[in-house]
């Protein structure tokens, strides 16, 4: 690590001292239009999108600690170890005779030798472990059937760490040979985040199995199937506009039959089926081949999270289209045979088209976002509202947002998304469409997306970009240029994808001024991708990083948490010296009015490795106060991070500061985020 020169010293402790510190560097005068208010920001305007990937749901935000619990994952025994000491164990199998229910139809059969006295049953790894806290406690509840003639009299359940030490115990009897539900609760004697549930037959004999789950009792809001808390909390101090859900690509699948189907998340969760994850080796080379989705967390907890969090709920389903980068399958326009559709050129352009066995046409698609739209928002007296109502959810959801498709791009998309809106707008005109511009924010497809869902009167177009920091501070005014009528923008998906975590978090930073500038263009914005688990993650960079026990957020959390907490009402013009270009020299600034608070709010950046001392003409402000409140995210070292033993490494810094009539003068630090709020109105 290198040592700091005296003279550098000397400036970073000046930097600290913000308006007070006096330096050689004359002020950039910048001047806000506090007397001329421009476009109103969007109450929703940042939000947050919800992906499966780096295991996010299971594994994750949704707490079940059992993996492949019913034994419906291929292959069958995966997370699944038989125990065994000696030649005690006589039947390890999956099987299928008469099986608990006919969507689940899969157990486990277990026996134990008689007379060896011996230890046999089964242990399940988790999710690279399961996260166990002291005193904590844990509901272990399965579907059990005692095999013919069987003398097994129940099971032993353990919670254990290592090879030796057990943390929790209990007994569960009174087997019978018909299938029953059994609970019990385990309370932990102390915390690992690596431990494992065993289960041990006592007695010989066999025992059938199914349904195993392991669920911690400390839930968000204590439901039964509820969301892990810290996760929850995490998403709540964000105070996000919208949730987007379920995810990106795995929304289409690599096939259709793969593809996610909402109809199938909902309902008895022991019932749910289960799929394997598009990312556990579908995309990217980092193979996880044991990443499925349980559906344990599906789209009545979706919607439940986005009230929750108080945050609009934004569904996105599958147009009818696969992932374009996989098998890239068309569902037909027409029709409901599978013969009149054809897979669209990609990378397994000559693999013949699988849609499974029910060979949907478009209009099964158009139909379930119907049916979603009802089971959002419809009655208790309609199929689909009875359905909500049924799972403990009376009111509507309020859903005014659906997408429709995830990055799909060329002709294909564009004659399947008319016929698809144009369903929905006929039953539901009140419904605001997002719509997708391909997976790039620029090139041909782009083009020809945009005029043409421009021309279809779309409402919302979903650009992402994934790009270089520099990128991000090059293109901060993206949208400045941009048609002031047609469709809204939604910046559905956005990281800088550098090397380091505080250069990528500022770039984003410098970048969002221009998406609040432009607040007339853009309606919402979301980073992505949101989780990731520090030991089976698939993609990085990502906004929250999490264990088995703890989690944290990265810098790219607190910008858009900054952000979010400060967007104020309406866009303030920002004048930068000279009437220089924003980014001109580094400085990036946008400003906005908080009109229910009296405040004006302006975000500045500094992207230099040196203090820069600023000052703001407040033009047209009236009843300014003498102070005013800062928050500050700095750090000298673009390559700081937070991580899970320092979570608070790179977090905003709260200060107050002086004002002199309309002026304000303020020193940045070093690659700082700062956002200032003065009492004052126009």
């Amino acid at each position: 690590m290198k040592t700091s020169s005296p003279l550098a010293a000397l400036a970073a402790g000046l930097a600290l001292l913000g308006p007070l510190a006096a330096v050689a560097q004359a002020p950039a005068t910048l001047t806000v239009q506090v007397g001329k208010p421009g476009a109103a920001v969007n109450k929703t305007m940042y939000g947050l999108f919800f992906e499966d990937i780096n295991f996010a749901a299971d594994g994750g935000l949704y707490p079940e600690l059992v993996k492949n619990k019913s034994f419906e994952i291929s292959p069958n025994l995966l997370g699944w170890r038989a125990l065994q000491s000696g030649d005690n164990l006589e039947i390890y199998a999956v099987r299928t005779e008469q099986p608990v229910s006919a969507s689940s139809p899969h157990y486990l059969r277990v026996a134990a030798r008689p007379g060896t006295g011996d230890e046999a049953g089964i242990e399940n790894e988790g999710f690279r472990g399961m996260g166990i806290r002291q005193g904590a406690e844990y509901t272990l509840s399965f579907w059990a059937r005692r095999g013919p003639g069987s003398g097994a009299r129940g099971l032993t359940a353990s919670l254990t760490a290592g090879k030796t030490k057990t943390l929790a115990q209990a007994q569960v009897t009174g087997l019978t040979g018909q299938w029953q539900k059994y609970a019990v609760v385990l309370r932990a004697t102390d915390t690992e985040a690596k431990a494992k549930l065993k289960l041990v037959l006592d007695g010989p004999g066999a025992v059938d199995l199914d349904a195993i789950s392991l669920f911690p009792k400390d839930t968000y809001n204590n439901r039964p199937n509820g969301l892990r808390p810290d996760l929850v909390q995490l998403l709540k101090d964000l105070q996000p506009g919208f949730l987007r859900f379920p995810g990106g690509c795995i929304v289409e699948g690599r096939t259709l039959a793969e593809r996610y189907q909402w109809k199938k998340t909902i309902g008895d969760v022991d019932g749910r089926e289960p799929l394997i994850n598009l990312w556990n080796m579908g995309i990217r080379p980092r193979a996880t081949p044991d990443y499925y989705q349980s559906f344990g967390l599906g789209f009545f907890e979706y919607f439940q999270l986005a009230e929750d969090i108080g945050a609009e709920p934004l569904p996105v389903l599958n147009v009818g289209m696969s992932c374009q980068s996989n098998s890239a399958e068309l569902a037909p326009i027409t029709g409901t045979s599978s013969a009149s559709a054809a897979p669209a050129k990609g990378p397994n352009a000559d693999a013949p088209p699988s849609f499974g066995t029910d060979d949907p046409s478009l209009d099964v698609f158009i139909q379930d976002a119907l049916d979603l739209l009802e089971f959002a928002n419809g009655p208790a007296s309609s199929p689909w509202g009875a359905r909500r109502v049924a799972m403990g959810h009376p009111k509507p959801f309020n859903l005014k947002y659906i997408g429709v498709g995830n990055e799909q791009w060329g002709q294909q998309y564009l004659e399947r998304y008319e016929p698809f809106a144009k369903a929905v707008k006929a039953k539901y005109p009140g419904i605001a469409i997002v719509s997708s511009a391909g997976p790039r924010p620029d090139g041909d497809l782009f083009d020809k997306a945009s005029k043409r869902l421009g021309e279809l009167k779309a409402e919302y177009i979903d650009e992402h970009y994934y790009a270089l920091p520099e990128w991000f501070r090059e293109h901060a005014d993206r949208y400045d240029n941009y048609p002031r009528t047609g469709p809204k923008i939604f910046a559905g998906e956005y990281a800088a994808n550098g090397q380091h975590p505080w250069d990528n978090a500022l770039s984003e930073a410098a970048f969002m001024t221009g998406l609040e500038r432009n607040a007339d263009v853009v309606g919402m914005a979301a980073y992505a991708p949101l989780f990731a688990h520090v030991n089976a993650w698939q993609w990085t960079p990502d906004l929250i990083w999490f264990d088995n026990l703890r989690a944290f957020g990265t810098p790219s959390y607190y910008v858009q948490q900054l952000f979010s907490l400060n967007k104020g009402t309406r866009v303030l013009p920002v004048a930068l010296p000279g009437q220089a270009k924003n980014g001109t020299d580094n400085l990036f600034a946008s400003a906005v009015a908080d009109e229910p608070a009296g405040e004006v709010v302006i975000k500045l950046i500094n992207y230099s490795a040196s203090p820069r001392p600023v000052s703001l003409d407040l033009a047209g402000a009236k009843k300014l106060g003498k102070t005013g409140r800062a928050q500050t995210l700095a750090s000298a070292d673009l390559q700081a991070q937070n991580s899970l033993d320092e979570p608070r490494k790179v977090v905003p810094q709260a200060s107050t500061f002086s004002l002199s009539g309309s002026k304000v003068s303020y020193t940045l630090a070093p690659y700082s985020f700062t956002v200032l709020r003065v009492k004052g109105t126009k």
